[in-house]
């Protein structure tokens, strides 16, 4: 039997930020960094010619905000699905990127191991929100009616 790396390109502004997620995430079993870049417009070309199973998308990046990303990206590699990561741990963030298309959304301050295993759920064609977002509607952050 065939085991398939999980193929991910990530997409951050701050290339620190980048090259740490690529080295925590391109030594854990089962994952593959097809590429990483910092802006909006590389990132539609790159996941247009590497075709990744997995966007790691921050939301807050300029001109193109990770939202303005998340919805291309879904609309045109609708194969392709989406994680939000990003410092943002209010819930209504999680929700808008979900209503773009998203599949998942993890906070900055989840553990490598929630990340790897919201990783491995959107692969599997779950939904997956970061328990520091579970944890804030528990607390009484309001979603406005909206569910995720």
């Amino acid at each position: 039997m065939s085991h398939q790396n999980i193929r991910i390109v990530i997409v951050d502004d701050h290339s620190l930020i980048r090259e740490t997620w690529r080295m925590l995430l391109q030594n854990v079993a089962g994952f593959e960094i097809a590429g990483c870049c910092g802006t909006g417009t590389e990132a539609l070309s790159l996941v247009q010619q590497e075709r990744p199973d997995i966007i790691l998308l921050d939301i807050n990046m300029f001109p193109l905000t990770g939202y303005d990303i998340a919805e291309k990206a879904a609309e045109l590699f609708p194969e392709i699905s989406i994680i939000g990561l990003s410092v943002n741990s209010k819930p209504k963030h999680a929700v808008k990127l979900v209503e773009l298309g998203a599949k998942g959304y993890i906070t900055k301050n989840s553990t490598l191991e929630e990340i790897c295993h919201g990783i491995r759920e959107v692969y599997q064609g779950r939904y997956y929100i970061c328990e520091d977002i579970i944890n804030s509607i528990a607390d009484g952050e309001p979603l406005k009616g909206k569910t995720i």
